[in-house]
């Protein structure tokens, strides 16, 4: 959930150099990598990246957002007859959270670089929760539509919904216990299962 740049650059030669950063970020973390090392990891030129990205930061800004974007998309559920809207997008944001929690490079930064995640948390919306918002926002409109998600304000209704599985996805392992099966991250999931059905019916 974080920002991008929009660089307007080839994306075939974008995804390179962002897997180069992205192996870079998972070895050594995000105040250790350079862009020389990405430049070399990329066989690119350090100039080639300069044109582009004017620091590590804004290229580590545009590989989060690419994954966390995947891992959101890939978590939502293709629809099935019969199933109503909010019962597919409650399964989806849950497995959404699960993916992040199982995510090497959202668990890289959460360990070693934190302070990354800080500004759009407490200060600003960066454009990857856009479009998480975007995503949501039309899924609750289906579900307005199909009588299965309570009608609301569709704006506030989507921001209300990140806000919850935001907080779930950065925070959920500081309240977890493995050792007891209440609380584990699966329970914790489950009750996060009912938070979002009871908020979203009718």
């Amino acid at each position: 959930m974080m920002p991008i740049r929009h660089n307007g650059s080839g994306g075939s030669d974008n995804d390179a150099v962002l897997d180069a950063v992205r192996d870079c970020v998972l070895a050594v973390g995000v105040r250790r990598t350079t862009l020389t090392d990405v430049a070399r990891r990329a066989g690119v030129s350090r100039m080639t990246l300069y044109r582009r990205w004017p620091d590590v930061r804004s290229l580590v800004g545009d590989l989060m957002t690419r994954e966390w974007i995947a891992v959101a998309t890939g978590a939502i559920p293709e629809h099935r007859p019969g199933v109503p809207t909010r019962e597919l997008l409650t399964e989806g944001l849950v497995a959404a959270v699960r993916a992040f929690g199982a995510h090497p490079l959202f668990r890289k930064i959460l360990d070693v670089d934190p302070e990354l995640l800080l500004p759009y948390v407490l200060d600003r919306r960066g454009a990857s929760q856009e479009a998480l918002l975007e995503l949501l926002t039309g899924s609750l409109r289906e579900g307005h539509a199909d009588g299965s998600v309570r009608a609301a304000h569709p704006g506030r209704q989507a921001r209300s919904v990140l806000l919850i599985v935001q907080s779930f996805t950065l925070s959920l392992r500081t309240m977890t216990d493995e050792d007891d099966p209440e609380l584990t991250s699966e329970a914790f999931l489950g009750e996060l299962r009912y938070i979002l059905e009871r908020t979203l019916t009718p």
